[in-house]
């Protein structure tokens, strides 16, 4: 098999799929599934024509995928039609089912794909635009997870800790879109830790109290994102803070420390500071090392150099930056944020705009280039 001619040949086969008319993800996803086709067929029958081959095979991979497409919109349209059903027993089967559709195999952002179109009630529409990404291509992500999880009894769901890390997620994408997801993964999060006592679940159960707490004052009257030391304490919810810091206290007092229960301290933290500039930002740094310490993770690192420049000064947060990796989420985003703090704003200032066209959502996109524009202003004057 020669690797290096597919690779050639993947540019032009995928130009000739997007010029018949595939959109650009659709015409990936069968670009590549022509490719795993040639791998597994050319050794025992060369074509004469690879290239040929290659179009022919994956425009029906593409069509193949657009009239699936077609027909599962056409079920799901069906399905809305459909009356409503007559009074029955009411059994809440969810958690069960975040078990059964977080397995093992798939990994994370799969799980969470699959969870919300098979247990969550949205739409394959809706799931791609909280992914922004396009409704085919979502489908696709979805027929996948079910594949992977066909072969699967369902006398084998997934472990605990992979659906607190589905439940996490599912949260996180709760922030935006037409149903509250955050609500619905604190609910299942309770039913959870009423039936197993592990200080983990008792974390995340606080971390989502304590983040949700603040929800109210997020964003502004037109929509955009409000910064955490922006924002306005008196609209957080004092009583979630204040069972979230309960239940937090009692899973540390266990000395079982999970990521969970030290990304709940740090939320903490940051909900017992009367005002922004009461933050004990010395406590969250040495709570930033233990989740460091815990997972490894350099989304962790990332978050804490922004701590060790409130602590100890934006240098010092600068030179925990650069030892991280730039193509990381967010890494220029807090490269400006802790540029302005040094006083380079003109710096700052090209940051903040290259950010913005690296954010992931639209909102982020808005608020970055609202802090571009605002310092742009100021160096014009």
């Amino acid at each position: 098999m020669n690797e290096a001619l597919l690779r050639s040949l993947t540019p032009s086969v995928l130009g000739i799929l997007v010029r018949r008319g595939a959109d650009f993800a659709a015409a990936e996803d069968a670009v590549q599934d022509a490719l795993v086709e040639a791998v597994r067929a050319w050794p025992a029958d060369p074509p004469q024509d690879p290239k040929g081959w290659l179009i022919t095979v994956a425009w029906r991979r593409f069509l193949d995928a657009t009239r699936a497409d077609a027909a599962r919109r056409r079920r799901e349209d069906l399905v809305d039609e459909e009356p409503a059903p007559g009074p029955v027993l009411e059994v809440d089967d969810t958690l069960q089912l975040y078990f059964l559709c977080a397995h093992p195999s798939l990994t994370p952002s799969s799980a969470v794909a699959l969870t919300l179109r098979a247990v969550g009630g949205l739409t394959t529409r809706q799931i791609a635009q909280a992914y922004l990404v396009p409704e085919a291509t979502m489908a696709q992500r979805i027929s996948r997870a079910k594949r992977t999880v066909s072969g699967v009894r369902f006398d084998q769901p997934g472990d605990v800790a992979t659906v607190l890390r589905v439940l996490y997620l599912v949260f996180n994408e709760g922030y935006s879109g037409d149903v509250d997801l955050a609500a619905e993964a604190i609910r299942l999060t309770r039913q959870l830790a009423a039936a197993i006592d592990h200080p983990e679940v008792a974390g995340l159960l606080a971390l989502m109290l304590l983040h949700h707490a603040r929800r109210a004052s997020r964003t502004a009257s037109d929509g955009s994102l409000v910064p955490l030391a922006q924002q306005d304490r008196g609209r957080w919810d004092t009583v979630s803070i204040a069972e979230g810091v309960e239940i937090l206290q009692a899973a540390l007092a266990r000395d079982r420390l999970g990521e969970f229960q030290a990304q709940a301290a740090i939320a903490a933290l940051h909900a017992d500071a009367p005002v922004a500039e009461e933050t004990d930002w010395v406590q969250i740094v040495e709570w930033y090392d233990e989740l460091a310490r815990l997972t490894d993770s350099p989304v962790v690192r990332l978050n804490r150099a922004v701590a060790v420049g409130e602590a100890d000064g934006p240098r010092a947060g600068l030179a925990a930056l650069a030892a991280l990796d730039a193509s990381l989420p967010r890494h220029t985003a807090v490269a400006a944020y802790l540029h302005e703090r040094d006083g380079d704003l003109p710096t700052a200032a090209r940051l903040y705009a290259e950010a913005a066209r690296k954010a992931a959502n639209l909102a982020e996109r808005d608020h970055l280039t609202r802090q571009a524009a605002r310092l742009n202003t100021r160096l014009s004057r």
